[in-house]
């Protein structure tokens, strides 16, 4: 055990310890921190201090990731997670019990759609998923008295629909229910989700967050106005917890009882913690963010044209084209596009394995968000869990082909792509 003591004030996203001095975030590495005083301890156990007793709980290197990236989304708290996924399951399991009820679009991430749909549904918990472009009415007929979460993604995976955060926020309040975002895809420098009504932002921090194909991670941060007494929806924060001898999180935490309730129960009984080096390592990544969300947007915006130009490609999807549906929804919410596109060979899927197999500086890769260009087929990988049907309701192509664009140069990205689609016509 080591003895802990580091304090640290946050100014301007830059950390300085309390004598002013700048300070380097610390790699702490460690399971627990030694205390000499019985009463320090339990006032740990009571959620009496924020002190740190156990990394699956907290611990320094990763609360300075949280602190640093509620800061930058705005808000009042963040709780980090050890992926995107157990950021998601987290955020349900913290406000939903068996017999709940949750709305979500259904052209969100197959891992998510996978776990609402067959995980979740055993735990009880069931969802319904909706046309994003579905109208308030019809989405508010599907919603009843136990419908708990809403949840969309800004830029969804891999079809990059925009949400419509105004209809949703819009649902959302005339239910008195929470509205989460998942912001992966465009980063808290494309889209601020909390300026456009969403209560809970999440993050896969293992994409553009970390940037480098480095660390696996998630985060849950909480905007921090919500009043879960006003809505009666939520016994999880509003009634008494055995756990805490009757404590009422909304009651003692206010602005930031999402966070503690999902640190103090579900982080700790459930266990999906960040391990201090990817915070490490993730913090390191958006120290650079902005302009790295800055390179890929253009790339992405200039490889987009050229595919449009291309005979061989059967349709291109990328927000930020003039061209595509998403635009108008794109102006609204986003300042950049990011850096994925989708396209749709002609020739289906014969097309796509031969364009995928011809490229040299472009790797096949089930990621997204790397400074690396990287392609993959959606249907046959990330979606291979649902039916083809449940694909097509998702907007996933069997021919669909999934661009994440890198930073690298973009007559060098362009012309990979030129020469892999010269071997896609041969085969034509």
């Amino acid at each position: 055990m080591k003895d802990y003591k580091f304090e640290t004030q946050c100014v301007h996203g830059e950390y300085y310890a309390t004598n002013g001095e700048p300070q380097v975030i610390p790699i702490v590495q460690n399971t627990t921190y030694r205390y000499h005083d019985a009463n320090e301890v339990a006032k740990l156990f009571d959620l009496e201090s924020d002190k740190f007793m156990y990394s699956r709980l907290g611990n320094p290197t990763v609360g300075h990731l949280e602190q640093q990236m509620a800061l930058i989304e705005g808000g009042t708290a963040a709780c980090a997670t050890s992926s995107g996924q157990a950021a998601t399951l987290l955020t349900v399991l913290n406000v939903c019990q068996a017999g709940d009820e949750i709305i979500c679009s259904s052209s969100v991430y197959g891992g998510t759609y996978n776990l609402l749909n067959v995980s979740l549904r055993k735990l009880g918990i069931n969802t319904i998923f909706v046309d994003e472009k579905a109208s308030t009415k019809e989405i508010l007929k599907l919603t009843g008295p136990k419908t708990k979460l809403i949840i969309g993604e800004t830029i969804s995976n891999p079809t990059l629909c925009v949400l419509d955060f105004e209809k949703f926020s819009n649902i959302a309040k005339k239910l008195n229910i929470l509205f989460v975002v998942d912001n992966t895809l465009a980063s808290s420098y494309i889209c601020k989700p909390f300026d456009f009504g969403a209560d809970i932002v999440i993050y896969s921090t293992t994409k553009y967050s970390d940037g480098h194909a480095n660390s696996v991670g998630g985060m849950v941060i909480e905007k921090g106005d919500f009043d879960y007494n006003k809505s009666g929806k939520y016994p999880t924060l509003t009634e008494k917890d055995p756990s805490y001898h009757g404590l009422v999180f909304y009651e003692k935490f206010q602005q930031q009882a999402f966070t503690v309730r999902m640190r103090a129960v579900v982080l700790r009984d459930f266990g999906a913690c960040m391990a201090p080096m990817n915070a490490f390592l993730t913090h390191q990544g958006i120290q650079t963010l902005n302009l790295r969300m800055e390179k890929h947007s253009s790339n992405a915006l200039k490889l987009a044209k050229y595919l449009e130009t291309s005979p061989l490609v059967e349709s291109v999807n990328y927000p930020f084209l003039e061209s595509s549906k998403e635009y108008g929804l794109a102006q609204k919410y986003l300042k950049l596009g990011s850096g994925v596109i989708c396209f749709v060979l002609k020739g289906g899927k014969k097309a796509g394995e031969v364009f995928q197999s011809s490229l040299k500086l472009t790797s096949v890769v089930v990621h997204v968000g790397d400074i690396r260009t990287s392609v993959l087929h959606p249907s046959s990988t990330t979606h291979r869990q649902l039916s083809e049907s449940e694909q097509i309701a998702a907007g996933i192509n069997p021919g669909l082909i999934r661009v994440s664009v890198g930073i690298e140069n973009i007559d060098d990205i362009i012309q990979d792509f030129a020469n892999a689609l010269k071997e896609v016509s041969k085969c034509q």
